[in-house]
């Protein structure tokens, strides 16, 4: 899965950046808001966390830290590419927006990831 996955997001961060470049003219395909942007931001760093938790239980522990990026660095891929499909106008009003959401992401992404061993069960019978 994580193959199809790491395919997907080279797509993703390739359109992106030949739309940044001038190659592929996505831009005004997708007006979005930023405040739907960064709410995008927010649950796919969640999503991507979580789901990040489930597979690397059933990963030997060396390939943890590669899922581990693939899931972290992918994924910010699909986010750069939502923006390169605003309107020109939009991304040239906040250029930085796709970095924040970036920040967003990884906060998000980092939240169950670091909070994975805080929750334990209750001993039984208390």
């Amino acid at each position: 899965m994580e193959l199809a996955l790491l395919g997907f997001f080279f797509v993703c961060w390739l359109a992106a950046l030949a739309s940044f470049v001038g190659l592929l003219p996505i831009a005004g395909l997708l007006d979005l808001g930023l405040y739907q942007f960064y709410g995008l931001a927010a649950f796919l760093g969640w999503l991507a966390g979580n789901v990040y938790l489930q597979r690397a239980q059933r990963v030997p522990k060396p390939l943890r830290r590669s899922l581990m990026l693939v899931y972290l660095l992918g994924t910010p891929g699909l986010l750069y590419l939502v923006r390169a499909l605003a309107p020109l106008t939009t991304q040239a009003i906040a250029p930085l927006a796709p970095l924040y959401a970036s920040g967003v992401f990884a906060i998000f992404f980092l939240v169950p990831v670091t909070l994975k061993g805080s929750f334990r069960p209750p001993p039984p019978g208390s």
